[in-house]
């Protein structure tokens, strides 16, 4: 995305309550438990039955795990806990993280690892990860920004309420109000976190802060907070009443008084909420850095603190140098084959020329206002619709939940910011989005729609991630598991996987914009690592995506910002990516006539989210497998 694109709940909530799904700190092959060393193989029966039984195990446990995130448990479109809010406050952090650790001491203690079958076992590797991750977090919890311009919880919470909590009937909206009622605690727990680290010497940068300011009034401006037209959460609010109304489901009288309810809650809750918040990002605005450098240079633990987020999002052990090395070598690649897309086209003279045409082309461009926006939309869902049609040609396993493209709210419509997706509900209920931010359409070049709409949605995170939600036969934890490198990867191999696809970037500058948007990721590891572990500038980042890519200044702008407020993140894409073509290649070479594509895409996507070396693990059974059949 761009980003799971972390400005999806479940990133903000990652970033809040730092329980990562990513690698840790031991290799699954490392594994170790008493009955790894048992000498007498196991029998069918056996492990069918250990198997079982673990399953079992896992349910029991994920529900209770459930039980610590009522906001999950919404967005999973379930109403348990349907009147509450997480708790984010450290000692809850803490709560969650021994209740985990508990939990792998009882698994390890309980099971036996050699009974259980191969799929039996990497889920076991992964629920052990999960622990180990957020273990290894622990020391960095206030490293982590609280609120920023991206992902705080400043705008993830009205998106919540607005877009994942339904109100079908009365209990619904109450449920609604207690939550409004909730934001004060919510927010001061996350205040108290900012605090602890402001006086660390942590803090974010001042666009961070800025950012929050101005989305934290816009979410308060308007009626019933001022004078002007409703605001976002007083239109829902107003909105979910009168549909309830409409339903035959209450009375007018009812109705009334149930939007009397969300109104002094809205002013009594939300709106001194939002101005604390304001209150304290003014006040750290004068030790903020306005041409800021990265976390190795800007935090006390900064380069552990980056090793560690490296570490994280790759899921690999590649070093700050690894990857900058990498993105060099990579930008060196797309810039010859942009030369080639260059030719192609006709245009003589330098690369940078070439994209200053490419940038000054109007008809490149739709036009700056709602219908242009709208033509955006309906073009992006078009191409969509292209690759839907061809998907049984190269998957098995097809998402059942649909997909729909929206534009992003105002509240956090941001020009020039990176599209996102926001998953359905396992049950196929609420679809999934692609959203785009369309208030700046000059940052929405044409040359980049396809494989934009190709990242985010299909064949890209809404195939991805709708697969996982409904797989059948694996616990449910790995259907909701989230790992960065995975997703993201997933995602920018899905820009390229649909070069395969007939109807795809058949006009050369929607070539150039797959090109430039794998130019976009190589630069990433490029300029993350020169910010966060060779302490480049805000401004020296900006200069060398200027000169390698043909991206708009506002994109480039709110990009480099983006890395700055969440090191490693970006490097995830193209490791990601790498790992996924690698393991494609070895398959293709080791099976030759006998490699079935629409098979190793259902390997990779089959098993849910995790880390590249039990993904590796998983497609070398798979070859292992169709050579047996061989």
């Amino acid at each position: 995305m761009r980003p799971v694109s972390r400005t999806t709940l479940a990133v903000a909530l990652a970033l809040a309550l730092p329980l990562g799904l990513a690698a840790c700190s031991k290799p699954a092959g490392e594994t170790s438990t008493p009955a790894a060393t048992a000498a007498a193989a196991p029998t069918a029966e056996q492990v069918k039955a250990e198997t079982e039984r673990l399953n079992a195990w896992f349910e029991q446990k994920y529900e209770e795990q459930l039980q610590f995130s009522p906001i999950q448990l919404t967005f999973l479109g379930r109403k348990e806990l349907y009147d509450q809010i997480d708790d984010m406050s450290e000692a809850g952090v803490r709560k969650q993280l021994e209740w985990k650790e508990a939990s792998v001491r009882e698994m390890e203690s309980q099971f036996d690892y050699a009974k259980l079958d191969p799929e039996a076992q990497l889920s076991w590797d992964l629920w052990k990860k999960q622990y180990e991750s957020a273990r290894d977090g622990l020391p960095f919890l206030l490293d982590g920004y609280p609120f920023d311009q991206m992902n705080g919880m400043q705008n993830t919470a009205p998106t919540f309420m607005i877009s994942f909590h339904k109100v079908e009937d009365e209990q619904d909206y109450l449920a609604y109000v207690a939550r409004l009622q909730k934001f004060g605690t919510l927010f001061d727990q996350l205040l108290e976190r900012a605090g602890a680290a402001s006086a660390k010497g942590i803090t974010p940068p001042k666009f961070a802060w800025e950012g929050v300011i101005d989305q934290s009034r816009k979410v308060i401006t308007g009626a019933p907070f001022n004078g002007g037209a409703d605001s976002a959460l007083w239109a829902d609010a107003v909105a979910k009443a009168d549909a309830l109304a409409k339903d035959g489901k209450i009375g007018a009288e009812r109705a009334a008084e149930l939007k009397a309810q969300a109104r002094a809650a809205l002013l009594e809750s939300v709106k001194p909420a939002y101005e604390r918040v304001i209150a304290f990002a003014e006040s750290e605005l004068p030790k903020a850095g306005v041409n800021p450098t990265g976390v190795g240079q800007t935090h006390p633990d900064g380069a552990a603190y980056y090793a560690y987020q490296l570490k994280e999002n790759t899921s690999t052990a590649m070093s700050a140098e690894e990857i900058h090395q990498l993105g060099l070598s990579e930008v060196a690649r797309l810039r010859s084959e942009l030369e080639a897309v260059q030719k192609r086209i006709g245009f003589e003279g330098d690369l940078q020329a070439f994209f200053a045409h490419v940038h000054g082309r109007p008809d490149q461009y739709f036009p700056n206002t709602d219908a242009g926006r709208q033509a955006y939309i309906d073009e992006a869902t078009q191409v969509i619709g292209n690759i839907k049609q061809h998907l049984p040609e190269y998957f098995g396993l097809l998402p059942k939940a649909d997909l729909v493209v929206k534009r992003v709210e105002p509240f956090r419509e941001e020009d020039g910011a990176a599209q996102h997706y926001y998953p359905g509900t396992p049950d196929g209920s609420r679809p999934g989005v692609y959203y785009a931010h369309l208030s700046d359409m000059k940052a929405m070049p044409k040359s980049e729609l396809e494989v934009i709409a190709y990242h985010e949605g299909l064949p890209g995170h809404h195939m991805q991630i709708s697969i996982a939600q409904e797989l059948k036969g694996v616990p449910t934890f790995r259907t909701q598991a989230f790992d960065t490198a995975y997703a993201e990867g997933w995602g920018l191999y899905s820009e390229w996987l649909a070069k395969e696809m007939p109807g795809t970037y058949q006009d050369p500058y929607s070539e150039y914009g797959r090109l430039m948007s794998e130019m976009w990721r190589a630069i990433r590891l490029v300029v993350d690592t020169g910010m966060h572990a060779k302490g480049w500038t805000e401004q020296q980042a900006v200069d060398y995506f200027r000169a390698n890519s043909s991206v708009p200044d506002a994109a480039i702008k709110s990009e480099i910002q983006r890395y700055l407020i969440m090191p490693g993140q970006a490097t995830a894409y193209k490791v990601g990516m790498i790992r996924i073509q690698q393991l494609r290649k070895k398959a293709e070479a080791e099976l030759g006539e006998k490699f079935d594509i629409r098979g190793f895409h259902d390997t990779v996507l089959g098993g849910g989210a995790m880390p590249m070396d039990l993904l590796e693990r998983r497609v070398d059974r798979w070859i292992a497998e169709r050579k047996a059949a061989a």
